[in-house]
């Protein structure tokens, strides 16, 4: 067997896997309460780092073992929000009506800064929500 080959068979033995996005969120308690109560999430764990003066809390719809999940990264002491940089693009969460998530939202007061509709050139509904830290979540319908 040649270089080569060795290479690709490593690589088809080798499985990736997309694990997390991490956030840091100013107050944690009421992101888990944005993410759980909103957007069906459950908190799968959570665990405080003394040493390094943080906690972290694991949010998804499924086990870590086979579902990509969230990581809320609270850094204690933080007081001033967050900058959300310019490369920061969005969550996309799958719903199964648009209308009606943004409309049971907008009544809890969450921020929604592009209403459900169809996307510029697409034809499913869309909308973008913000959670409390101003992170952008776009919801896209899936039946």
């Amino acid at each position: 067997m040649n270089d080569q080959a060795a290479m690709t068979g490593q690589k088809q033995k080798t499985r990736f896997r997309y694990l997390h996005t991490m956030l840091r969120v100013l107050d944690l308690e009421k992101s888990i309460d944005f993410y759980t109560r909103h957007l069906g999430m459950k908190v799968l764990r959570r665990k405080d780092f003394p040493e390094g003066k943080f906690t972290l809390a694991f949010l998804g719809y499924g086990d870590e073992d086979s579902s990509t999940v969230l990581e809320l990264t609270h850094n204690w002491g933080q007081n001033e929000p967050y900058q959300i940089g310019s490369a920061y693009g969005h969550i996309a969460v799958g719903v199964p009506n648009v209308y009606a998530a943004c409309e049971q939202m907008a009544k809890e007061g969450v921020k929604i800064p592009r209403p459900a509709g169809p996307m510029k050139g697409g034809s499913y509904p869309i909308a973008f929500i913000e959670d409390p830290d101003g992170y952008r979540i776009e919801l896209i319908e899936r039946s």
